[in-house]
């Protein structure tokens, strides 16, 4: 309830605090855990709350891998990293490169998981590097 102006909700940050955070103008991509439209009410009555780009859990009603169900809430690495290059200026040179890079990615996994109906081996075994 912090993302809600402070005179709608209690526990609404300050304007002062959630500039900030947020800026007046910078864009903003949310990945979350819950449906869309509630941060999209959350934070109406922000500053230019059209900035504010969600992605978050849509009804699919089927059960798949664990990361189709990202992909199909459109909140895979591969969705998130197209959205940020979208909206920062100095990467629209590369832009269109990096999503033809992502779309193959997203094309490929729909291809293998119908096949082996299991995550790619370079998803489902990825690790951080340097991490246990």
């Amino acid at each position: 309830m912090a993302l809600s102006p402070r005179a709608y909700h209690a526990h609404g940050l300050s304007d002062e605090y959630f500039r900030d955070l947020f800026t007046d103008t910078a864009p903003v991509i949310f990945a979350f855990h819950g449906y869309v439209r509630i941060i999209h009410d959350l934070v109406h009555g922000r500053p230019d709350p059209a900035r504010f780009h969600v992605r978050g859990f849509m009804e699919e009603g089927t059960t798949t891998t664990p990361f189709d169900m990202v992909v199909l809430n459109k909140m895979s690495r591969y969705h998130l990293a197209m959205e940020a290059v979208k909206r920062v200026p100095r990467f629209q040179q590369q832009a269109d490169e990096f999503i033809r890079f992502c779309e193959a990615k997203l094309a490929s996994h729909k291809e293998y998981i119908g096949v082996h109906l299991d995550d790619m081996p370079e998803i489902k075994n990825w690790r951080l590097k340097g991490a246990r």
